[in-house]
């Protein structure tokens, strides 16, 4: 067995895992590299024998109590010789005492059990065509909303702080989001991003179905409709009654795991996943 030599991502090397998922068919956002340096610039580590990258693995510590697993990907010709499990354990070490989520193939429950994650619900990809439609008037641009309120509204749906990140994903450059607001309060928001194939809506966080309803048909306006991807906590059934009203249809499906308890979450909340990549 080569010696594999395990090693940081730079912030603009991080497109390499992005263009590896692209290939592996997760269909990563066009921006979402930048966007994922901003959580923690060191948790991207790349396998490298005689220089050339072989295995991936991201370990995000968003605070000192959570960490999320992504881009563990070997490439095919190298699979079976142990480069996996070296990357792995490097990215686990670097969570150190967090609890660590990830979005596994449901494949490879069985594996990540080996290493302490337990299932703690299903994701799943929805697809299909939507069609633009007349934005209602009370969806606003979300970078209107006090930033405060979409931070606080985060924090019910998500284990940790993630603002830099927030900032950045409702900033970059072709990200586009609207929020409902309702006597004052935020009901719901949503950022839809180009992907290498379409679009994908995410995070989408709502009060209810038709508050979601709302936000994806102004984000699906705002693109001019075409190829729409929405992931899905399977145990939202509210959520899988708006993917199936939108018509669009079960791509696959996830499995959302962790190392250990994480705070009380308002998954009923959750219409859309922000990124199976950064949880």
């Amino acid at each position: 067995m080569n010696d594999l030599q395990i090693r940081n991502l730079r912030p603009d090397e991080i497109s390499l895992a992005a263009d590896w998922a692209a290939a592996e068919g997760w269909n990563p956002g066009l921006s979402d590299a930048a966007c994922f340096a901003i959580p923690d610039a060191k948790g991207f580590f790349v396998g490298e024998i005689d220089g050339e990258p072989v295995a991936t693995v991201s370990c995000v510590n968003y605070d000192d109590r959570f960490a999320f697993l992504g881009f563990y990907i070997v490439r095919a010709d190298f699979r079976g010789g142990g480069h996996g499990l070296s990357i792995w354990n490097a990215a686990i070490a670097h969570a150190g005492t967090r609890v660590i989520g990830l979005d596994g193939v449901v494949a490879q429950q069985d594996n990540y059990k080996k290493s302490g994650f337990q299932l703690a619900y299903a994701n799943i990809r929805y697809g299909g065509v939507v069609a633009a439609a007349s934005a209602r008037a009370d969806v606003v641009a979300l970078d209107t909303v006090p930033f405060a309120l979409v931070e606080a509204d985060d924090a019910t749906v998500f284990p940790a702080r993630r603002s830099a990140f927030l900032r950045a994903w409702i900033g970059t450059s072709g990200h586009i989001g609207r929020a409902l607001m309702r006597d004052g309060k935020l009901a719901a928001w949503g950022v839809i991003r180009p992907c290498r194939s379409g679009c994908k809506i995410g995070p989408l966080v709502a009060d209810d179905r038709a508050a979601a309803e709302a936000i994806v048909q102004a984000l699906v306006t705002s693109v001019g409709g075409g190829d729409i991807f929405l992931d899905v906590p399977a145990v939202n059934r509210e959520a899988i009654a708006l993917a199936e009203q939108l018509g669009l249809k079960p791509v696959f499906e996830t499995a959302r795991m962790y190392t250990g308890p994480i705070p009380s979450l308002r998954i009923d909340r959750v219409f859309g996943v922000t990124s199976f990549e950064l949880g």
